[in-house]
């Protein structure tokens, strides 16, 4: 008789699932989103698919073969990771886009850490958000039949009117994985078959929507709601990101801390951060913090008593301090020194920053309104700045505030004009904060920026004369921006070519502070 056993490590309870099977379930559940792209994009977004998981299968192939290690592209991991990459560019990106964002996710992300399983953030997000910093203007310029739009998630930014339907279907503009309900439909069938759990998707849409229904400026309005749901990979990232099993907690609680820590920076990322994407960024982050959860929030083995245990050996708890890892220890001290360092600097220097920062108001302030040789402020206009309480000025403007009204007089002392200090939140790289003088009868003479950090050759091109010297001498209520160029109207300004985020932006600003000249300044007379 045999008596032979079969002895294996832990753990015993086997499951039907394999590597291999779980990676193309994932890729099957993609497909609909993948048709949808390809269908509203047509071929540019199909041969970015290509490309992408092309690359990262070879770069997979390669590493193996170089290191003589057992060939995996059979895994299925290395096509996932090239597909999952691609659906989160736009169509129009050029095709050495993908290839060297997938030879990251796979070679660096992946690979130099040791391979699936030993990779510690998510290796597509990771080449996203590679290709982010690289190439910022490239990756983010979304284009359909050659002509540069914003994204609904820009729109909606920028305080104007979205179509929810459109951004469900993906028929709006965006990345080639932007069908909200296609990504559902993928979704589901995961929990279906049990690839993923719902504790992850359920915390990061949830703690998503409470943080922007309490502080996305607009309440649990359902309409802004599900067009922040259905825009900006929240529900790509919570069904097909972040359940990553090599990334994510092991424990039911670790999964909904994980969960509601991505949720939470995804809104805070949106509402006060000015990257091109916000959900990235906040899974590679909650990925850095999963060693953590897993390391206090362990899942205990069955039977097992950790009191009795402890009483058993005759051990005595370890306090928390000693808990914590010392690289975390050391890093926190690096940060604190650092901080406080950098709070020394500001200091000395504050006062040197203040007196620059003034003339070079001056400077702008001259520049728009040069008949001036004085200028004060007003006690009237004052007040009606302090009165918007720091708030966004109007509806229609975006996130424009009004800063100040200055005064400009002759050596008479006559007004001559007008300085309004106008920012805009909505630049493609942040704060956009220009001066623009308009004379007694509302003619603007002029804008000078005195905050611009737009990207080079591009929104930076802003400032260049033949963008902003259409607003010199031009008597409107209100621009209106020409993306197409070539427009004569005296109310229309046209777009700096591949930078109509900023140009948007800039003339936003112009519109509120006109707005206000109007409604202050003439209409107070």
């Amino acid at each position: 008789m045999n008596t032979a056993m079969n002895l294996s490590s832990s753990p015993h309870v086997r499951s039907r699932l394999r590597t291999d099977l779980i990676m193309y379930c994932v890729i099957a559940a993609l497909l609909p989103a993948t048709v949808v792209g390809v269908i509203n994009f047509g071929v540019p977004a199909l041969l970015v698919i290509l490309v992408s998981v092309a690359t990262a299968v070879f770069t997979e192939f390669v590493f193996d073969k170089i290191c003589k290690k057992p060939n995996t592209i059979g895994d299925g991991s290395a096509a996932l990771t090239g597909l999952l990459l691609a659906l989160c560019l736009p169509s129009s990106v050029p095709l050495y886009i993908p290839f060297l964002g997938a030879l990251f996710a796979v070679l660096i992300a992946k690979n130099f850490f040791g391979g699936l399983g030993k990779n510690f953030i998510n290796p597509a997000l990771a080449g996203r958000c590679f290709l982010l910093i690289s190439f910022s203007q490239t990756v983010t310029t979304f284009k359909v039949d050659g002509v540069s739009s914003a994204t609904p998630l820009a729109d909606l930014a920028a305080g104007k009117t979205v179509n929810v339907t459109q951004m469900f279907l993906g028929t709006s503009n965006g990345v080639i994985g932007c069908s909200i309900g296609a990504l559902l439909i993928g979704g589901l069938v995961l929990l279906v078959f049990d690839i993923i759990t719902w504790e992850i998707p359920v915390a990061v849409l949830g703690s998503f929507v409470l943080f922007m229904g309490l502080f996305g400026g607009q309440g649990f309005d359902p309409k802004f709601l599900l067009a922040h749901l259905a825009g900006g990979g929240i529900v790509m990232g919570a069904f097909f990101m972040a359940t990553d099993y090599v990334t994510s907690p092991v424990s039911t609680p670790g999964q909904l801390i994980f969960g509601a820590l991505i949720g939470i920076l995804s809104g805070l990322f949106r509402v006060k951060g000015s990257a091109a994407d916000s959900v990235s960024y906040a899974i590679i982050i909650s990925n850095l913090v999963v060693p953590l959860i897993d390391l206090y929030i362990a899942p205990k083995p069955f039977a097992y008593r950790k009191a009795m245990v402890e009483k058993r050996n005759g051990a005595k708890p370890v306090p928390f301090w000693q808990k914590v890892p010392k690289s975390a220890l050391i890093l926190c001290l690096i940060a604190l020194v650092t901080g406080v360092a950098l709070s020394g600097v500001y200091t000395m220097t504050k006062d040197t920053i203040e007196a620059q920062q003034m003339a070079a108001n001056a400077e702008s302030y001259k520049a728009v309104v040069p008949d001036a040789e004085t200028f004060e402020a007003d006690e009237a206009l004052t007040a009606a700045v302090d009165a918007l309480g720091g708030e966004v000025y109007g509806t229609d403007y975006g996130r424009v505030h009004i800063n100040d009204v200055i005064v400009g007089r002759n050596a008479a002392g006559e007004a001559v004009g007008y300085v309004i200090s106008v920012t805009s939140s909505d630049g493609f790289d942040g704060d956009i904060t220009l001066s623009m003088g308009i004379q007694p009868d509302g003619t603007l003479n002029g804008i000078s920026f005195t905050e611009l950090h737009e990207t080079a050759g591009m929104g930076m091109r802003c400032d260049e004369p033949e963008f902003r010297d259409q607003f010199n001498g031009r008597l409107v209520s209100a621009f209106k921006l020409n993306k197409a160029g070539g427009s004569t109207a005296e109310d229309e300004i046209n777009s700096v070519s591949g930078a109509s985020i900023s140009s948007g932006a800039v003339v936003n600003a112009v519109n509120a502070g006109l707005n206000f000249f109007e409604t202050n300044v003439k209409g107070g007379e």
